[in-house]
C-alpha cells in the first residue's frame, strides 16, 4: 500500500471522493479498503500530520473525508502534531478505535473536538462508507459556504442587504468620476474599506492610496503631516519630510475623521483643494499635486458646520458626492454572513473545529445593538473563536447574553399587537364612534367589544349612554 499520499488504484477517478486513511498500524491491523475503492472513493494513505498537510494542499478546495486509525502506533505527542490537519476547513474526519480506547480522555477530546463520527474498528465497509461519505459532505459543504463569502460583496465589502447593495452600486458610480467623495457613517461600519474599494477602481488604481485619521494625530502635528516640512523648518526637522498629500500625488488621499480637524489645517486643506498647489512648512516653493480626496467621519458634520467648528466651504468643496455607510444593526442577513466570514477566517487560531453558531448565538447576533458595527462583530467572533469550549458557538462566547432575556416574539404576540394598533389608530381616526370603527374594521360591534376588552381598550361611544372600559 503506497504511503505518499497517491491514490491507491494506478488512475485515480477524477469524480470520486478523496479519502484519507491515516494508519500507522502493523501487520493485520491496517484495513485493506479495497470495497471501499469499487464504491466510487479515491484512497490515500497517510502516516503523519505532514503526509496530511501535503494530500489537503495539492487540493486545498477539494473536500476530503480522512479516517484516523487511533488504534495502535500513535502517541499523545504525535496526536498534538495533527491540529493544523484537523482544523483544516476542506476534510471531514472520523475516528477509528478500539471500544476501550473511549475510556482515555485524550481520545475522548479528540472525537469531541474534531471528529464528525467515530467508529469501532473493524467494521463492515458499508458501515464504513456511510459514516466517511457524510463526513464528505459536511467537507463540501464547509468548502462550499468558504467559496461563497470570499466573492460576497464589492471588492471585500460583504453584504447582500438593500443597503449594502445600494452603497455598492453607488461605490461604482464614484469609482468612474474624478469628484471628491465624503463617507458618512457611524464608528466600525467600514468606511476606509469603501474608499479603498472606489480608489481600486478608480483610473487612479496604480498610484498610491494615503489614508490619515485626522483625529488620531496631535493639532500641534497635522499640519506638518499633511503638508510636510523643510530641513530646518522647526526644531528637530533634521531632513526634508513629504506630508500626506504629496505622497498621494497621481493617486487618492483618504482623510478619515475629518471633522476633527482644526479650523487652522481647514483653512490649509480648502487652499490646496482651490489651487492644487501645497506648501511645505518651512518652504516657499509652491508644489503643485493631483490627488483625489476622499474624506469620512462619524460626526454629524451639519450640525458642525452650523455651530462653526466645520468651514462650510471646506464641507462643499468635499461633499460633492455623499455616500452613507449603513451601521451593522440595520443590515438584517448580512449579519450572519458577516459572522460566518469572521469565524471561517479566524477558526484557525483555535484549538478545535468549530461547527458554527448555536440557536441563543444566532438570536444574540440580531437581538444586540452592536455600537460598534462591523468591527466590534468581528473582533467578538474572533474572541470566541479561542475560548469556545464546545463545537457551537454560543452567546456567552459572544459575551451578549442580555440578549436572552428577550426573546423573538411569538406569532401571536406580532398579531396581538398589530390589532390593538389598528383599533387604536381607528378609535382616533372616527373620535369613538365604536359603529363607525367596526364598519372601518369590518368587523361587529360584538367583535369590536370583544377585542377591545382583551386588549385593554376603552371609548366613548357618543351612542351608548355609558363609556365602554375594560375590566
Amino acid at each position: 500500500m503506497p504511503i505518499d499520499g497517491t491514490p491507491e488504484t494506478d488512475t485515480a477517478n477524477a469524480d470520486a471522493r478523496e479519502l484519507i486513511y491515516v494508519t500507522r498500524g502493523g501487520a493485520g491491523r491496517v484495513l485493506a479498503l479495497g470495497g471501499l475503492q469499487q464504491m466510487g472513493w479515491n484512497l490515500r494513505r497517510a502516516p503523519d500530520a505532514r503526509s496530511v498537510l501535503r494530500i489537503l494542499q495539492r487540493e486545498p478546495r477539494r473536500p476530503h473525508a480522512a479516517l484516523l486509525d487511533l488504534r495502535e502506533g500513535f502517541t499523545q505527542h504525535d496526536l498534538a502534531e495533527f491540529g493544523t490537519a484537523l482544523s483544516a476547513g476542506n476534510v471531514g474526519w472520523v475516528a477509528g478505535i478500539d471500544a476501550r480506547q473511549l475510556d482515555e480522555p485524550p481520545v475522548r477530546d479528540l472525537i469531541r473536538d474534531y471528529c464528525y463520527d467515530y467508529l469501532t474498528l473493524p467494521c463492515p465497509e458499508a458501515v464504513l462508507n456511510t459514516v466517511i461519505g457524510h463526513a464528505h459532505g459536511m467537507a463540501g459543504l464547509a468548502c462550499e459556504r468558504g467559496d461563497t463569502t470570499s466573492e460576497a460583496g464589492f471588492d471585500g465589502m460583504i453584504g447582500e442587504s438593500p443597503a449594502m447593495r445600494s452603497l455598492c452600486r453607488t461605490l461604482r458610480k464614484a469609482a468612474l468620476t474624478e469628484a471628491p467623495v465624503f463617507i458618512a457613517g457611524e464608528t466600525g461600519t467600514g468606511k476606509e474599506l469603501a474608499a479603498m474599494a472606489v480608489h481600486r477602481h478608480s483610473r487612479r488604481h496604480a498610484h498610491p492610496f494615503v489614508a490619515i485619521n485626522c483625529g488620531a494625530i496631535p493639532h500641534s502635528l497635522i499640519q506638518s503631516e499633511l503638508f510636510g516640512y523643510e530641513r530646518g523648518a522647526f526644531t528637530g526637522a533634521q531632513q526634508r519630510k513629504l506630508g500626506r498629500i504629496e505622497m498621494a500625488n497621481g493617486g487618492t488621499l483618504f482623510l478619515d475623521e475629518i471633522g476633527d480637524l482644526p479650523l487652522e489645517s481647514q483653512a490649509s486643506l480648502l487652499r490646496f483643494l482651490q489651487q492644487g498647489c501645497i506648501e511645505r512648512l518651512g518652504g516657499h516653493e509652491q508644489i503643485p499635486v493631483d490627488v483625489r480626496i476622499i474624506s469620512a467621519t462619524h460626526h454629524d458634520l451639519d450640525a458642525a458646520v452650523a455651530e462653526g467648528r466645520f468651514r462650510a466651504d471646506l464641507y462643499h468643496r468635499l461633499c460633492v458626492l455623499r455616500l452613507q455607510q449603513p451601521p451593522l444593526r440595520e443590515r438584517g442577513g448580512d449579519i450572519d454572513r458577516l459572522a460566518e466570514y469572521s469565524l471561517q477566517r479566524y477558526s484557525q487560531e483555535g484549538h478545535r473545529t468549530l461547527k458554527g453558531f448555536a440557536p441563543c448565538a444566532r438570536q444574540a447576533l440580531h437581538s444586540h445593538t452592536w455600537p460598534g458595527n462591523v468591527r466590534e462583530l468581528i473582533n467578538r467572533v474572533r474572541q470566541a473563536v479561542v475560548m469556545a469550549e464546545g463545537r457551537l458557538i454560543t452567546a456567552a462566547d459572544l459575551h451578549i447574553e442580555s440578549s436572552l432575556t428577550a426573546p423573538p416574539p411569538t406569532l401571536d404576540e406580532v398579531r396581538d399587537a398589530a390589532t390593538r394598533a389598528a383599533i387604536e389608530r381607528s378609535l382616533h381616526r372616527n373620535r369613538g364612534r365604536l359603529v363607525d370603527v367596526a364598519r372601518e374594521l369590518g368587523v361587529s360591534r360584538v367583535t369590536l367589544y370583544r377585542l377591545m376588552q382583551r386588549h385593554g381598550l376603552r371609548a366613548h361611544d357618543p351612542e351608548s349612554p355609558n363609556t365602554i372600559h375594560v375590566a
